[in-house]
């Protein structure tokens, strides 16, 4: 699978979107729905109104690049913010609910 680096960033449009809608379609998306600009680099998600088919629109510096995904059983369940890492999408893509996930450290912080 195509993984980004941990500097993109990733946002989502929380809305229902028309999967019908292409490069020229999400890119227009990306400017009125996220206010962002789609050739920034960073990645954006689009899910229907069942949250069972997500597409992913980025550009690669040469052209946008979209990726689709449809799930068989169960839904997309991304933050309710809108915004997430790499790890994140990750999970996401995968049909997890980050939301339940527990975010735990494998260490623990001590100040001097």
């Amino acid at each position: 699978m195509l993984m980004p680096s941990s500097r993109v960033r990733v946002f989502a449009c929380l809305n229902p979107t028309d999967m019908r809608k292409s490069f020229s379609g999400l890119s227009g998306a990306v400017r009125s729905l996220l206010n962002q600009d789609p050739l920034n680099g960073h990645i954006f998600l689009f899910f229907n109104h069942r949250r069972n088919y997500v597409k992913m629109l980025w550009w690669d510096r040469t052209g946008y690049c979209i990726v689709a995904k449809k799930l068989t059983k169960g839904t997309f369940s991304p933050v309710s913010k809108g915004i997430m890492t790499t790890a994140e999408l990750a999970q996401v893509l995968e049909g997890l609910d980050i939301s339940r996930a527990n975010n735990s450290r494998f260490y623990e912080y001590l100040p001097e």
